[in-house]
């Protein structure tokens, strides 16, 4: 605030200083008092003339004319300001009163000067002035009138002069004063500077110091509850403990009682503590026993899950019916019908019924056919509304024999369009509601084997995909020029003596994890035989084979099990009439209907073999039968999804269908037993 007050000061002694700079200047261009005019009338003018100049018109110019022979003439110039200008009023003056100075310097034609006297002959006085007014003209002869007139007006100059310098004076004391208040005002700014820095800085080690010291006492506060929570836990022990010394001490004087009983029963006392050392032996000894314990109930777990299969049959069939897609005919609502279980609606549907009238049997009289009913039963109905995840929730225990070492077949049977594949494999686009069968069941597997690894358990995986086209062994997991050699692959056994089959020139892929089962399925996607019919734009014309072999070993207890689990997409179960397209290059699709319905037929003709006990299994007849004779016997478990079309224009070979897997369904194979190494 002090310096904001002292600030309109040194703006004036400013100011003031430049004006008296100013005033000093002009000053000095002033002719001194007491000096003379000599040399005459040039001389006077060479002398005026400068001031004339500088001063702007404070007095009468006079020029003289040295070109007449007969004494010198003056030729008088006219004021180039009148009157009025001494008639202004004067300047209110500033602080100090220097504005006056001011105003003088700035317009000097404002100054007062000395009115010429009127002209006179030689040798009269000047005319006397009159106030206000200049006096006349001086005539040119009249040089001692004009001396005159110069001398008083040089006489106001240097009172003026001696004026300004006592101003110019007092305004160099007015700045030394300022100067020294400024120099004074700035020591006492770099005073308060350095004090405000000092100041800063302090507040900032106080600040730093302040947090510091909140966060001590958030520590200290968070300790405290520590420790408030801590006393109040020891004393809640305490009151416990104090409970449970009261406890101990109503125990006592009841051990001394019954010690006081005992006292006379020594001996059998004695004999209890031998009997005690005895059981503790025994104990040691159990716990070495545990491993075999739960080896064997492993055993036990195993036996009990492969007899719990077995009494829902080696051999089961479900039927799965797919929804209705996107532009298909919505069918009647009696069409297909799913009864409820002996439970109610929570039990799950076992029993299919269609219900259909055939258009040719029409009666002569226009009256509709009558509607024919046909009534199926199966381990499981699945209807359209069922997702991938309940479907394999059903066959997972299946799934969990082949880790135990029984031989396990899943097949997916029915007519092209139906959804084989979309149950095998899953839908497009990678989606894990859409996964099918093959990748939830080797995640299953994969799972599980994991866990058995803290057992003791040590499981390997060998996956192979092959596709049987035309009664032709194709590599579906072939790369680069291997790719379309079909025909080099055989099914041979592994070695003289073996029961073990294998496919001459086929890959055999070690899988552990889930995306490498991923990039197998992607690859024989792209190498399986499709083909356009008339049931489906892209009908799968072949039999897709996916096999894993599966070796467990228990090294500790000399355990070895091997078996394999085959997942198979069997081709499309239609007859030629729906299927085929006349036309000339419709022989290939011919030929391929004929070898799909024969090896379907045989694989049929193996299962009733089977089931009635025959000496004779035709397995050769086929090559799917014949790759899948050591799953397909009596040590093995089978199961067929049957899936059917849910449009009514395939009526005819969904009942084809459900006929087929209402006769696999009544098959017995058999007690299925564990491969062993």
């Amino acid at each position: 605030m002090n310096m904001q007050a002292q600030r309109p000061p040194l703006l004036e002694v400013k100011r003031n200083f430049e004006l008296k700079t100013t005033l000093v200047k002009a000053s000095s261009r002033l002719p001194l008092p007491g000096s003379k005019l000599k040399g005459g009338p040039d001389q006077m003018e060479d002398a005026l003339e400068p001031a004339k100049k500088r001063t702007r018109g404070l007095g009468a110019v006079t020029k003289i004319d040295t070109s007449r022979p007969r004494g010198p003439v003056l030729s008088t110039v006219s004021q180039t300001q009148g009157p009025t200008a001494a008639q202004k009023g004067p300047k209110k003056t500033g602080p100090r009163g220097y504005a006056t100075v001011a105003s003088v310097l700035k317009n000097p034609k404002a100054a007062p000067a000395a009115p010429a006297a009127p002209a006179q002959k030689p040798g009269t006085s000047a005319a006397p002035m009159v106030a206000g007014k200049r006096p006349g003209k001086r005539p040119a002869w009249d040089l001692k009138g004009q001396l005159c007139d110069l001398n008083e007006e040089l006489k106001r100059y240097r009172e003026k002069t001696q004026k300004l310098d006592q101003e110019n004076q007092g305004l160099r004391e007015q700045l030394k004063e300022a100067q020294e208040q400024a120099t004074v005002l700035e020591t006492e700014q770099n005073t308060l500077a350095r004090e405000l820095a000092s100041v800063r800085t302090q507040a900032e080690q106080s600040q730093q110091k302040l947090e510091t010291l909140c966060a001590r006492v958030l520590e200290l506060e968070e300790c405290l509850g520590t420790k408030e929570r801590l006393v109040q836990e020891l004393q809640k022990e305490k009151l416990e403990l104090q409970e449970e010394q009261k406890a101990l001490a109503t125990r006592l004087e009841e051990q001394e009682k019954r010690l006081q009983a005992s006292e006379t029963a020594l001996s059998s006392s004695e004999a209890e503590v031998v009997s005690l050392r005895q059981k503790t032996a025994a104990q040691v000894t159990l716990l070495a026993e545990q491993g075999d314990r739960l080896h064997g109930l492993e055993m036990e777990r195993c036996r009990l899950h492969n007899q719990l299969q077995e009494l829902k049959g080696n051999i089961r069939v479900f039927c799965r019916v797919r929804p209705v897609l996107a532009g298909e005919p919505t069918p009647s609502p009696g069409f297909l019908l799913f009864p409820h279980g002996p439970a109610g609606p929570s039990d799950p549907p076992t029993h299919l019924s269609v219900s259909w009238s055939d258009d040719r049997r029409a009666t002569l009289t226009g009256a509709p056919a009558p509607t024919t009913r046909h009534d199926f039963s199966f381990d499981r109905v699945f209807p359209p509304g069922s997702k991938q995840e309940e479907v394999f929730e059903e066959i997972s225990m299946l799934v969990q024999s082949a880790l135990d070492g029984y031989p396990v077949c899943i097949f997916a049977y029915g007519q092209t369009g139906s959804g084989k594949t979309f149950t095998m494999e899953g839908g497009p686009g990678g989606d894990p509601q859409l996964e099918g069968l093959i990748p939830r069941a080797l995640r299953h597997l994969f799972s599980v084997a994991q866990e058995m690894g803290g057992q003791g358990w040590t499981y390997s995986f060998v996956a192979s995909y092959v596709e049987i086209y035309n009664e032709t062994v194709r590599d579906l997991l072939a790369t680069g020029t291997r790719k379309g050699q079909g025909g080099e692959c055989e099914i041979r056994r592994a070695g003289p003596g073996s029961e073990e089959l294998t496919v001459t020139n086929a890959r055999y892929v070690p899988v552990s994890c889930e995306k490498e089962v991923e990039a197998l399925l992607h690859l024989a996607r792209q190498n399986r035989a499709v083909a356009r019919t008339a049931q489906n734009e892209r009908s799968s014309r072949s039999h897709s084979v996916f096999q894993l072999q599966i070796s467990g070993e228990h090294a500790a207890r000399g355990l070895q099990y091997g078996a394999p689990l085959n997942l198979i997409d069997l081709a499309g179960s239609e007859r030629l009439d729906p299927g085929l397209a006349l036309g000339p290059g419709e022989r290939d699709r011919l030929r391929e209907t004929q070898a799909i319905n024969s090896s379907l037929s045989t694989l049929g003709l193996v299962i009733m073999a089977l089931s009635n006990k025959e000496s004779h299994v035709p397995y050769r007849n086929s090559k799917l039968t014949y790759l899948l004779q050591n799953s397909l016997g009596g040590s093995a478990k089978m199961l067929m999804f049957v899936n059917i079309s849910p449009l009514e224009e395939n009526v005819s070979e969904s009942l084809n269908s459900l006929r087929f897997a209402s006769k696999v369904n009544q098959c017995v194979i058999g007690t299925a037993q564990v491969n062993k190494k």
